[in-house]
């Protein structure tokens, strides 16, 4: 028998081997978003687990972070669930109660649940029976980042801490004189370019509302007419309407980067703490990190991020749950999240941050978890409140009457609730 046809006699039972070689492995499907540098850790993490646990195949199954939404309500309908979700934090209690996560204190690994920070907790629990359903390395909060050299040269007063922000009045006075200096162009980079397609708007913009002493509906009777229809927020609205009547706002269609981008066009930026690591590689020393703005009585700031759960439908949730310990203990992949100022979830992962220790150049970001944090509302109507909400702003924005835009905002978000009957038990918890 020639060389040549032993060969192709061999082949298919080579083929075969490999075939079966894949079929015996237990395959763990992951559901995420991300910018391409996270998307390529999360790639390097798989590799190594998968070298660790020969007999598990991770498969990604990525999604923009724009049309997240969107591809996860598609394998809903199509019942292809996969078996690890990341998924944004305010959207977890509408996730539990439609029956898609499991709860997952039995599943992760002890030493990580006792590692969480109270707001990674309150991220990852349902407000019905109190359990955890994701758990995430990671937090969030948005600050006010300033320009030194500009706010040296308007006079303004630098806060040391959340309890000496700048109240409302100082605020748009800053502005004001920032729209007169000589170099600035826009007085605030609000990060406008992020559009309402993203949690962007509900996420910065609705301690705003919280600020100045009213939100985006009643927490305990879970109406938001009376409430986002307020006098309180539909001032407040309408003070940041003003800010763009005035052309003190980067506009939209400037894109998501006037702060520090070259020039430094913008003064102050209204952004999130992702925004750090970039704006200090070009800005240097000239960048300041300053809490939100107190825009009635009291402070408030944003939290939540993208955390990770299990699928109700996994039919592997041990391995899934191995899976999400092993990446959120992974050297490597911890260090690339501290390098994109990684605002720490977990108390170990704060301890390897230096960003937001006491004295550190991001510790005021870390203060306003403890002293100033609102979550965004844990609803299962929470994505009728965004989007009612965002499109309000826009409106807003857009030259619209506040109080119309809100009234109407808030007209949508009731009638969801009622035409789910309360979104039993919620309706039960006043």
């Amino acid at each position: 028998m020639g060389k040549r046809l032993l060969q192709s006699l061999l082949l298919p039972l080579a083929l075969t081997a490999t075939w079966a070689h894949a079929a015996d492995k237990t395959v763990i499907q992951v559901m995420h978003q991300g910018d391409p540098g996270f998307v390529g850790a999360y790639g390097k993490v798989a590799e190594r687990f998968e070298a660790a646990n020969p007999d598990v195949d991770i498969q990604f199954i990525y999604a923009p972070h724009d049309a997240y939404n969107e591809k996860f309500s598609a394998a809903v309908v199509a019942k292809q669930l996969p078996d690890v979700m990341e998924l944004d934090a305010p959207f977890l209690a509408n996730y539990v109660w439609s029956g898609y996560l499991q709860p997952i204190k039995p599943l992760i690994d002890k030493d990580l649940l006792d590692d969480m920070t109270e707001s990674n907790i309150a991220q990852g629990t349902y407000p019905i029976d109190k359990d955890l359903y994701a758990i995430g390395l990671t937090d969030s909060s948005v600050v006010l980042y300033g320009n030194k050299k500009y706010l040296e040269a308007i006079g303004a007063r630098i806060p040391k801490s959340v309890d000496d922000a700048w109240t409302r009045e100082e605020f748009e006075g800053y502005l004001e004189k920032l729209s007169k200096l000589d170099g600035v162009k826009w007085p605030i980079d609000t990060f406008r370019g992020y559009g309402i397609k993203t949690e962007w708007i509900t996420y910065a913009y609705g301690p705003i509302l919280q600020s100045a002493g009213c939100d985006l509906i009643d927490r305990k009777a879970w109406k938001s007419e009376g409430t986002l229809d307020s006098d309180a927020c539909v001032d407040a609205l309408a003070m940041m309407q003003k800010w763009v009547k005035n052309g003190w706002v980067v506009p939209q269609s400037a894109g998501t980067n006037q702060f520090f981008a070259e020039g430094n066009p913008a003064a102050l930026a209204l952004g999130g703490h992702w925004v750090y690591a970039e704006a200090a590689a070009t800005m240097k020393d000239n960048i300041v990190v300053l809490p939100l703005p107190k825009f009635g009585a009291k402070g408030a700031s944003p939290d939540g991020t993208w955390i990770w759960s299990i699928t109700k439908t996994s039919k592997h949730p041990d391995i899934a749950a191995k899976y999400i310990s092993f990446l959120l203990k992974d050297k490597e992949y911890r260090a690339y999240v501290a390098s994109q100022s990684g605002y720490p979830g977990l108390k170990s992962f704060a301890a390897e941050s230096p960003l937001y220790a006491a004295g550190g150049p991001m510790a005021i970001a870390f203060e306003q978890a403890s002293k100033t944090a609102v979550a965004r509302p844990p609803h299962p109507a929470y994505p009728t409140i965004t989007s009612a909400f965002m499109q309000a702003v826009d409106e807003a924005f857009n030259g619209g009457d506040p109080k119309e835009a809100l009234t109407s905002a808030a007209k949508k978000i009731d009638e969801d609730i009622a035409d789910n009957d309360g979104y039993p038990p919620f309706g039960d918890q006043r």
